[in-house]
């Protein structure tokens, strides 16, 4: 991993981190309704609106809106639900709940269309931080667009509201200048031409992966996916239990990895295997230790020590106080594996098991993963302790042991961390927003999956799939293509970057319902966070009136490859969505295409011409080629656009036989 690479993932760490203990959320007190209907709140326009809250089990709920009114009745539980009929675009109006002696109104409410921006860092960035950002506060003034900001909560099984206060409110300057970018520049532009009220609901977590975001119902239908999750399902209500038997399965991938010595096993106590050398007193970051292979070293170490106690002692319950780490950590004691964060300079609190600790020495291992910058374990020594339950805190034994494990691999991750894990996102912070209508969803994440692009399109349709059995098979999803970032390659070269683009780009394309906001010409090489957002919502805000509008008459996107043939002049691609003619910039004609063989194991670049609403690739391995890609990079140079100005993005079709004109 470059220097560049392990800087970007450090940037898309998420904020906080998930807790050991199952408890994630904290639910705030019931109110008559569901906090997300507040003052200012916008409803989604001509299709029926749910309404929900809490009142006495079994008691008598009426709703009322726009004159419009409804009775129900609350569940053994105190949960009601009521729909109230379709209503066009309006308002303000005011939603009244009344049950036995108890009445709540929100006010100032509207009718329009509700959007869901959802993924990591890149549609977390607020608009402070985008191109021009004081000038674009100033004029952050629309009453009719309403932003909503979903507190960040992760949680192992479903919650049915926020983890913190939350509410609604008109964009003003003080308002948007911490709320999505991507989000608020997209509706500011799409209301140009769709005149209508905008909620905005904002549920982002920098630096998390797409299977946090995705239910544990719809991951369960992904290859692989069982272990983890009944993982996760233990964790629920055996903390210490499915540590322990997480640590199996991560001691097995130890087990299999490349360069592993069989037998190999540094988390029992008083393992062998491996040089184990003393770690200075102080601990602290281990590329100040001035030991030259671990100066600008990534990857994974590991630590060792014991802890003395009586059997008294032993006896009580207890708990593994440890100072702060940096990033990732697996930790044993006695061979057991205890915990499990990713939570980069945070300490740790590890419940023991009972029966688990003995009289004497007392082995804990600790196997510390760091990506970027200094990594390991904080010291001084006295900060990583033993606490009993009496109050008693037993000092880890000084000195402590190290051994690197050097390696290209990434060790599995436990699925109750935040940002990292499976569902913990979708429980915390889309499970609350329950059948809310909206009007579509916004998808921008990635990033955190390039490790393992080839897998990305089975994540995505999951994650497209899931969300819609929520809130209507046919909601629309706009996803946001990964931009540029990095530098232009001198050879061809693989790319997870390119895989999950090609994933994105092969999902948006399976249904009339869903678009591609191509995003590869405004990113940054050195800045994976690209600030220019309003490019972005304007492209959004384009391709959703193609989409979700209907404008079919309007390109959505730019060019659009469809189909590669061979033909008697050369590899022939085929271009759509063209507005005027194909162009190229920055060069005479088209650069940055590539044929591959079968497994695109072996790819070369070819010269390409224009041809109208085609462009033409001559190379020796034209004949044999299987496949050709274009602009294949983590940060690739990309020439072709159309007379709009809008790119091609990047592809990898199959090549056929045949014309192709």
């Amino acid at each position: 991993m470059s220097r560049l690479r392990r800087w970007a993932h450090r940037l898309l760490l998420p904020a906080l981190a998930i807790a050991s203990a199952p408890a994630m959320a904290q639910q705030p007190t019931p109110s008559l309704l569901h906090p997300l209907f507040q003052d200012h709140a916008v409803l989604q326009r001509d299709q029926p609106i749910p309404v929900w809250g809490e009142a006495k089990p079994d008691e008598s709920v009426s709703v009322s809106l726009a004159g419009q009114s409804r009775r129900t009745r609350a569940d053994a539980s105190g949960h009601w639900q009521a729909t109230l009929p379709s209503t066009s675009a309006g308002g303000p109006y005011e939603l009244t709940v009344s049950a036995g002696q108890a009445t709540q109104t929100a006010h100032n409410l509207m009718i329009g269309d509700v959007w869901l921006c959802s993924g990591q860092s890149n549609m977390e960035l607020p608009v402070w931080r985008t191109l021009d950002a004081n000038t674009e506060l100033a004029a952050a003034a629309h009453p009719d667009i309403r932003l909503f900001t979903v507190p960040k909560a992760a949680a192992v099984a479903p919650q049915s509201t926020f983890s913190a206060p939350v509410g609604w409110a008109a964009a003003t300057p003080d308002t948007v200048r911490e709320f999505s970018a991507a989000c608020y520049y997209f509706a500011r532009e799409l209301q140009k031409t769709v005149n209508v009220p905008m909620g905005l609901i904002q549920s982002a977590w920098g630096g998390s992966r797409i299977e946090a975001w995705t239910s544990a119902k719809g991951l369960r239908a992904q290859h692989g996916m069982q272990p983890a999750l009944a993982v996760l399902a233990l964790y629920a209500n055996d903390p210490a239990a499915a540590n322990a038997q997480w640590g199996k399965h991560w001691q097995q991938w130890w087990a299999s990895r490349d360069g592993t010595v069989s037998g190999d096993a540094p988390w029992q106590p008083d393992a062998n295997n491996g040089a184990w050398t003393q770690a200075p007193a102080a601990l602290g970051a281990w590329e100040r230790w001035g030991v030259p292979e671990l100066s600008d070293y990534n990857g994974m170490v590991w630590y060792r020590t014991q802890v003395t106690l009586t059997a008294a002692q032993a006896a009580q319950n207890a708990t593994l106080e440890l100072g702060p780490v940096d990033e990732t950590d697996v930790t044993w004691v006695n061979g057991v594996a205890v915990g499990s964060q990713y939570a980069p300079g945070e300490a740790r609190s590890y419940p023991v098991a009972p029966g688990l600790l003995k009289a004497g020495a007392n082995s804990v291992v600790l196997n510390v993963l760091d990506t970027w910058g200094d990594g390991g374990l904080a010291g001084p020594a006295s900060a990583h302790a033993i606490r009993l339950a009496d109050g008693t805190r037993v000092t880890l034994d000084s000195p402590w042991q190290y051994r690197a494990a050097p390696g290209p691999e990434s060790p599995p991750l436990a699925p109750w961390h935040a940002a990292t894990g499976l569902s913990t996102l979708y429980n915390g912070m889309i499970a609350p927003l329950g059948n809310y209508g909206l009007r579509g969803m916004l998808w921008y994440q990635g990033e955190s999956n390039t490790g393992d692009g080839a897998a990305y399109a089975g994540r995505l349709r999951s994650l497209r799939g899931d969300w819609r059995s929520r809130s209507g098979a046919t909601l629309p999803l706009l996803i946001i293509q990964l931009a540029n970032y990095g530098k232009p390659p001198s050879a061809p070269t693989e790319s997870g970057w390119a895989q999950v683009r090609e994933a994105q780009r092969r999902v948006a394309a399976e249904g009339a319902h869903s678009g591609l906001a191509v995003t590869i010409d405004i990113g940054d090489a050195y800045d994976i966070h690209p600030p220019n957002k309003q490019e972005l919502g304007r492209r959004l805000a384009r391709l959703a009136r193609n989409v979700v509008y209907g404008e079919h008459d309007l390109v959505p996107t730019g060019p659009t490859a469809t189909v590669a043939s061979r033909t008697s002049d050369g590899l022939r691609i085929q271009f759509e969505d063209v507005t005027g003619e194909l162009i190229t910039t920055g060069a005479r004609g088209p650069i940055g295409f590539e044929l591959c063989d079968a497994a695109a194991h072996h790819c070369d670049y070819a010269d390409a011409t224009l041809d109208g609403h085609a462009v033409v690739l001559r190379s020796p391995q034209a004949g044999t080629a299987a496949r050709v890609r274009y602009c294949w990079a983590d940060g690739p140079v990309c020439t072709v656009r159309d007379s709009s100005g809008l790119p091609t993005g990047p592809f990898e079709l199959p090549i056929t036989e045949g014309a192709a004109r």
